[in-house]
């Protein structure tokens, strides 16, 4: 489970900002919203608002680039990389210094605090704690090429301080080399899982992979069921693609190169009801997802599988511009696929959207409900309803912030300023 993120110095963020999923007082919405983990409680779900360009797809690409680097870093293939991180560029206050990352979870029962600053160069520090009972405990702290341990609590990385670049992780070092907690906190991060709402639909292979076991085909079908997609049925395919496969124009070295990287090509088909003049039904017909149906259907069956697998094992999801190509009554059951029993593991969806048919008190609390905004300086800033000062629990949300009331929102000129030669407004 997530607890919080934060991030400083990266994208649009100068400053520290901090997404937190931890519960407050308010009363409203317990029992679908929020769950006890230990002595916290979280939140089940987070939903991010904001103008265009102010800091809404920032915030998901920081989290995105630390998980990415605590997987990969430690790859051989990483060796002489640059790290790809970008900096806050506007302000010579963050000239020439590291980026920040900090996360806070709970893996098997256990809380931990993990984080590093870095540059494209290399990792300037890093640690990790933990919270054993209730006072933090200091498992590893990385000074440039210092790295002091608790040699009780983290004793996998005791040997591994020389076979650690300055442009790999610790953790992701002593998890290559098998050590038993960083292993565990990487698994964490490998359930931390992104989509995007207007990507080509890269997770149609989870789907077609679930397809595979009747049960799961069984929850698939009832999702596109509910969803009502008019689907009797989905049947997927998943092959290897081979040399025939790929065009004849390609020279034989590209077309090595292809095949180098272990590329499948993936099928989706769906059944449908073929009915006569008197509505009477006489057959089936089978469409290709990606011929014949359409950008909200193809997305959603996509969707589909990540979101049942995300749900199953009690991961955390990410999603930017959900409502990309879905209607808004799919989002909503998207939305409550996790505020609902049916999330007994306490599977987490954190998502950005301009959809403010969400933004409503039936289906968040304030402590849910979060904006962006970018100041004078183009400096993201992120908080949440609940920060705010006078906003009742029973308030119009979507109203109240199309009305300006909690800002996030874009100042739009008037369209007879375009064609003006001069404008003193």
């Amino acid at each position: 489970m997530l607890i919080e993120f934060s991030a400083a110095n990266v994208l649009s963020f100068k400053d520290r900002v901090t997404l937190s999923m931890v519960a407050s007082n308010d009363d409203v919405l317990q029992e679908r919203n929020v769950f006890t983990q230990g002595k916290k409680r979280l939140v089940k779900s987070a939903v991010i608002y904001g103008a265009n360009a102010s800091g809404k797809s920032n915030l998901i690409n920081a989290m995105l680039f630390m998980s990415g680097m605590v997987l990969t870093s430690s790859k051989d293939t990483q060796a002489n990389e640059e790290i790809d991180v970008d900096a806050f560029k506007l302000s010579t206050e963050t000239d020439n210094k590291p980026s920040f990352f900090e996360i806070v979870f709970i893996q098997n029962g256990r809380t931990y605090r993990y984080g590093f600053e870095a540059d494209r160069k290399k990792v300037h520090s890093e640690w990790l704690f933990t919270v054993p009972t209730t006072k933090e405990a200091e498992l590893f702290v990385r000074e440039g090429e210092k790295i002091k341990m608790n040699h009780l609590r983290f004793k996998e990385g005791i040997d591994l301080k020389s076979k650690t670049r300055e442009n790999a992780l610790f953790l992701s070092v002593c998890a290559q080399w098998n050590g038993k907690i960083s292993k565990e906190l990487l698994l964490w991060f490998q359930n931390f899982r992104f989509i995007y709402g207007l990507s080509n639909y890269p997770y149609l292979g989870v789907t077609v992979e679930k397809l595979k076991s009747p049960e799961q085909k069984r929850k698939l079908l009832e999702m596109a069921r509910m969803a009502d997609l008019s689907i009797d049925d989905i049947e997927g395919r998943e092959e290897k693609l081979t040399i025939d496969k790929l065009p004849k124009g390609l020279s034989e070295e590209m077309k090595r190169d292809i095949l180098k990287r272990d590329i499948s090509e993936v099928e989706l088909k769906t059944t449908h009801k073929k009915f006569d003049k008197s509505n009477k039904e006489v057959g089936k017909v089978i469409f290709d997802l990606e011929e014949n149906k359409s950008g909200g259907t193809q997305k959603f069956l996509s969707m589909a599988g990540p979101l049942l697998y995300i749900i199953e094992n009690g991961a955390v999801l990410v999603i930017d511009e959900m409502d990309a190509r879905l209607h808004p009554l799919l989002t909503r059951f998207i939305l409550s696929l996790f505020n609902s029993p049916v999330n007994d593991k306490n599977a987490q969806l954190i998502f950005a959207t301009h959809d403010t048919n969400l933004l409503s008190n039936k289906y968040f609390r304030r402590d849910q409900i979060w904006f962006t905004e970018k100041d004078q300086y183009s400096v993201s800033n992120l908080y949440s309803l609940i920060e705010l000062q006078g906003v009742r629990k029973e308030a119009s949300y979507g109203k109240d912030y199309i009305l300006g009331k909690y800002g996030a929102i874009p100042f739009i000129g008037e369209p007879n300023q375009l064609f003006c030669e001069e404008y003193n407004g």
